[in-house]
């Protein structure tokens, strides 16, 4: 059952247009939140596979060759120890497809994991997927739903809050003449003298 929902999971990365059975948005399930819970970890282990598997497949581009099969420079390239380096470099990025489609066993959804998911996230270290739930209960038995979406396709951006500035002062300063106040010890010392007497 998971394999079967996280290979419709990963397939919806790609919508095309026209075709009966299309997902309305991209990257995104509805379930009930239990099975969410457990397809989580069975996708994102399957994304960072595919992660792995860029990386090595990154090392190997390097030791390649560009000549055409069978041609002339790439028989010598095929016979020479740059072959043999490049097999040792692609070797686990091959490995990482096997085990992928060895969970999914659908060539589709291993191609658009390791080809589509694994670009998108090859800069992330995990949590690939996020679980929503859906406030209204599914209609037959009344089960709790929740949709799980691959992360960065529907995020919300955060707005920046706009900090308040204070009012700007006048630019001159305003001159202010200030009058001599009444010297308060002296009128202390008169109603002292009038409440004695």
């Amino acid at each position: 059952m998971f394999r079967n929902m996280a290979a419709s999971f990963i397939k919806t990365v790609r919508i095309v247009e026209g075709e009966v059975g299309q997902p309305k948005v991209a990257g995104r399930i509805i379930t009930t939140v239990e099975k969410a819970k457990e397809l989580r970890p069975y996708v994102e282990k399957l994304v960072t596979m595919a992660r792995k598997a860029l990386v090595t497949d990154a090392k190997a581009a390097g030791l390649g060759t560009t000549a055409p099969r069978n041609s002339p420079e790439w028989k010598a390239w095929r016979e020479s120890k740059r072959w043999q380096e490049w097999a040792q470099a692609k070797a686990p990025g091959v490995a990482y497809r096997r085990r992928a489609f060895a969970l999914l066993r659908d060539t589709l959804a291993v191609e658009i994991l390791f080809s589509d998911l694994a670009q998108t996230f090859a800069t992330r270290n995990g949590g690939y997927t996020r679980i929503l739930r859906i406030v209204d209960r599914r209609l037959g038995d009344g089960g709790y739903q929740a949709l799980i979406e691959f992360v960065g396709n529907n995020d919300r951006v955060k707005r920046a809050k706009k900090k308040r500035q204070a009012p700007v002062a006048a630019t001159a300063p305003a001159v202010v003449e200030s009058t001599p106040a009444p010297e308060a010890p002296a009128a202390e010392a008169a109603a002292g003298e009038s409440a004695a007497s």
